[in-house]
């Protein structure tokens, strides 16, 4: 069965909408893994508007799922991962400006910076994955940086899932193949829904986790966090 991890970084904003800490974003966090969910995904930005990292270091002594940290390696990230081991750091090329993630690792132009990260990482014994398009090309250097994993950004299928299914997954299910024909494990994420995830989970038979945020705490609004991720978890039985 593919893993569920859950980002919480949605509980965090709508805490820091209001000040105070409501809702409580550990109390979520240890909720989530209480309801099913495998792991739990933050991704700390250098402004904090959202997940804080001092949530970062709150989290990791009290969850006992797999603690998924995502982020742009600059500096302050590096050391947080550092101090705090998680089971994953998933490296993801946003500058401090953007929104949420919009774009994979060029490998070629950052070969030698992620490769640098992915040792830094991995002798830390934190299994590194490096988020990723389809281009072939690029999938085969990011095995080279020696990655452990890749996750797959998601946007395109999601965006074309309701045209032409088929169409939308054709150039996943070719790059999942292919990182694993690299020996690279595979995640997948961003706007993966209800509506799309089960699809994806067929079509991708390797697919080791997803991350799961805006979509999953959204559906929480109407169907109760307990029952939505009971949902998502059928979708990848």
């Amino acid at each position: 069965m593919t893993k569920l991890s859950v980002n919480i970084n949605k509980i965090a904003t709508l805490r820091n909408a209001r000040g105070g800490n409501v809702p409580n974003v550990v109390k979520v966090a240890l909720d989530c893994e209480s309801f099913g969910a495998q792991g739990i995904t933050v991704h700390p930005r250098p402004d904090e508007r959202h997940i804080r990292y001092a949530d970062v270091r709150e989290l990791k002594p009290l969850l006992k799922t797999e603690f998924n940290i995502e982020g742009y390696p600059e500096e302050k990230f590096i050391d947080l991962v550092l101090e705090t081991k998680p089971a994953q750091v998933t490296l993801v090329p946003d500058p401090p400006h953007v929104l949420t993630s919009n774009a994979g690792w060029d490998t070629r132009k950052n070969f030698d910076l992620l490769s640098e990260m992915v040792k830094t990482f991995k002798s830390a014994g934190i299994r590194t994955s490096l988020f990723m398009e389809t281009d072939l090309e690029l999938i085969t250097l990011a095995a080279k940086t020696g990655a452990d994993r890749i996750e797959l950004y998601t946007e395109d299928y999601a965006k074309n899932y309701k045209d032409n299914r088929i169409e939308a997954v054709r150039l996943y299910a070719i790059a999942a193949k292919h990182a694993s024909d690299c020996g690279l494990g595979l995640n997948a994420g961003h706007d993966l829904s209800l509506e799309n995830l089960k699809f994806l989970k067929q079509q991708l038979p390797n697919l080791a986790e997803v991350s799961i945020g805006h979509a999953l705490i959204s559906d929480a609004l109407y169907y109760g966090l307990e029952n939505t991720i009971q949902l998502y978890l059928n979708c990848l039985k």
